[in-house]
């Protein structure tokens, strides 16, 4: 008896021990903080993967857990007038500040588009809510957070459209003036793949003659980019870092073009580009727009490009997707870029997105564009959302003070 309690321990110290223990660099601060709460993220990550195989739900099922764990009922306090409702058939909350007497002056306005990869996620969590509390209060601003659609349940381009509708029918005069917000100190931002939906809205945008109000200001935080190389430098390097390790980045961008299940196997070969996506590496090719300093021990190999004959007509869709600069704002050419308002962008070292924001950086840059890089050399995926008790830490305080003594200074 006393053995098998012996080993009945030991096998639960291991089984813990997995869990919990990662090979995380030493640079990271609070290293232990993090294992533990990626030990959460792995656990359900195991638990999506055996009910998709057992036929029970989907993968992305499972994990929108995080999200309704993180879900708030948004409210009004003393400081910050709450509506929920819908812009153009899309559901929104907005945020403002409560007003003081016959106070009538103008207020910034920004735009916020939440991560999760387009499949998790929602402007009702937590650390958004208090996200938006905190712009509101700190910069006298109108904040309005979009609730767009998701994958797999909406393949983009429905995501995408979704902000697109919710940002046109706020940018109308007759709107602006409803919520007393300055036509002049607008900004679009969002994390992580809200990132990436608001550099391509920013890039619809300023194609379109006929917008009368433009947008002063982008703000990406850790924003994915490109889907054409998914093994640059920090794919390959974070591979297996905690909150984004490279398959679930891998197999969200997977997801939110596709359920076939043959496309995230191609993805995580890096052999998914056909004949119209390879002719548009030139504009992701990180040995070009790279500093050298982030190459590493990495060489640059050009994806491969695969012919594949298949009878499904959603493949031609597909094909397109992956050429798409709404999917993947990094494809368009450097003529697009210039007329771009300015920019903030904010990339870790040890997140398999890095390379796609400092890519950004530097073609923007070169395009004339007045971009504000914050690069956190310890940061992780994801720190700007450790905001809330028991997983808040001290470098998500630090992103959020620059992040919004940003915004202060340039909107």
């Amino acid at each position: 008896m006393r053995l098998g309690s012996i080993v009945l321990f030991v096998a639960v110290c291991s089984f813990t021990s997995y869990y919990i223990y990662e090979p995380i660099p030493e640079e990271i601060d609070e290293r232990w903080k993090l294992m533990l709460t990626n030990s959460f993220f792995r656990g359900l990550s195991h638990l999506a993967d055996l009910s998709e195989l057992l036929g029970l739900k989907d993968y992305m099922g499972v994990m929108y857990v995080i999200t309704l764990l993180e879900n708030v009922v948004p409210e009004s306090d003393e400081h910050v007038k709450v509506t929920e409702g819908r812009f153009d058939g899309v559901e929104v909350v907005l945020y403002q500040p409560k007003q003081r007497g016959s106070d009538t002056e103008l207020r910034r306005a920004v735009i916020y588009l939440h991560g999760g990869g387009w499949c998790l996620g929602s402007s009702r969590m937590s650390p958004y809510d208090l996200l938006a509390r905190r712009m509101v209060t700190e910069l006298d601003a109108v904040v309005l957070s979009v609730e767009y659609r998701l994958a797999p349940a909406h393949h983009f381009p429905v995501p995408y459209e979704d902000v697109y509708r919710v940002v046109k029918h706020f940018l109308q005069k007759g709107v602006l003036v409803q919520y007393s917000v300055d036509p002049g100190r607008i900004a679009v931002s969002g994390d992580s793949a809200g990132g990436n939906l608001a550099a391509a809205v920013s890039q619809q945008l300023q194609k379109e003659d006929g917008q009368q109000v433009k947008l002063k200001a982008q703000a990406l935080i850790y924003p994915v980019l490109q889907a054409l190389d998914l093994n640059t430098p920090s794919y390959q390097q974070n591979q297996d870092m905690p909150i984004l390790p490279r398959t679930l980045m891998v197999r969200f961008w997977s997801e939110y073009f596709t359920s076939d299940k043959a496309f995230f196997k191609a993805m995580m070969a890096n052999t998914h580009n056909n004949p119209e996506s390879f002719s548009l590496l030139k504009f992701v090719n990180w040995s070009t727009f790279l500093p050298e300093a982030y190459h590493g021990k990495y060489n640059y190999s050009a994806p491969a490009v695969v012919q594949r004959v298949r009878e499904d007509v959603g493949m031609d869709g597909l094909s397109r997707s992956l050429a798409d600069p709404r999917a993947s704002p990094l494809l368009v050419p450097d003529t697009d870029l210039h007329s771009l308002p300015k920019a903030y962008i904010l990339t870790c070292e040890y997140d398999v997105l890095r390379d796609d924001g400092i890519m950004y950086v530097t073609r923007l840059r070169a395009a004339g564009v007045e971009v504000t890089h914050e690069h956190y050399d310890t940061g992780f995926h994801g720190g700007l959302m450790f905001t809330v008790w028991p997983t808040d830490f001290l470098i998500a305080r630090r992103m959020v003070d620059n992040y919004i003594k940003w915004l202060k200074e340039n909107l």
